[in-house]
């Protein structure tokens, strides 16, 4: 029998096993917020399903997402990275990539984790949006304003609104599962 999901991820196996088990579900650990915020900024303008499509080529370039080691990527590595076919070789999402680990580390300084910071928005809750249609899912909110701008202002790049409230959805900072979706059910 074949489950009642959310319309955007019908397209592929893959795509329905990142919607079933990833996409909505609270996520509090840095290593994997650090992941998704890194695969949204590369999916900026392109289709998550070209980034689901790459991700273990891209956990494999990028050293399976570890933030301390991306910040201390040399010249040579990033040329390395632009070269790798198995991952978006853009040079400026590539670069901003080792400035965005940068930046994360530096908020984990100040707030003792990445998840400290970015769940504070929300009050360490999700937000159940409780979306009846496809329709009624925003690419944007005042909140993903704020934490873009917010971002930006601690030195991210690749981080519009668009992008950050993909993350937020990503991470389950808020649950846009349309109404008749099984995942409503848990």
């Amino acid at each position: 029998m074949e489950l009642n999901r959310c319309g955007w991820c019908s397209a592929s196996d893959l795509y329905k096993k990142y919607h079933d088990h990833e996409w909505g579900v609270p996520v509090y650990d840095d290593a994997s917020l650090f992941e998704f915020l890194i695969l949204e900024t590369f999916q900026a303008g392109l289709s998550w399903i070209t980034i689901l499509n790459k991700r273990e080529n891209f956990r494999a370039s990028f050293d399976a997402f570890d933030y301390k080691k991306i910040a201390q990527y040399s010249e040579e590595k990033i040329e390395t990275l632009l070269q790798d076919t198995g991952i978006i070789r853009n040079k400026l999402k590539i670069r901003s990539a080792v400035t965005n680990a940068q930046a994360f580390i530096k908020i984990q300084e100040e707030f003792g984790s990445f998840s400290n910071y970015i769940w504070k928005f929300t009050n360490g809750k999700p937000i159940d949006n409780k979306p009846k249609t496809l329709k009624d899912v925003p690419a944007t909110t005042a909140l993903s304003d704020e934490i873009s701008k917010d971002l930006k202002k601690r030195g991210f790049k690749f981080v519009g609104s668009t992008v950050i409230y993909a993350h937020m959805q990503a991470t389950g900072m808020v649950n846009d599962h349309v109404e008749d979706c099984w995942t409503r059910t848990l």
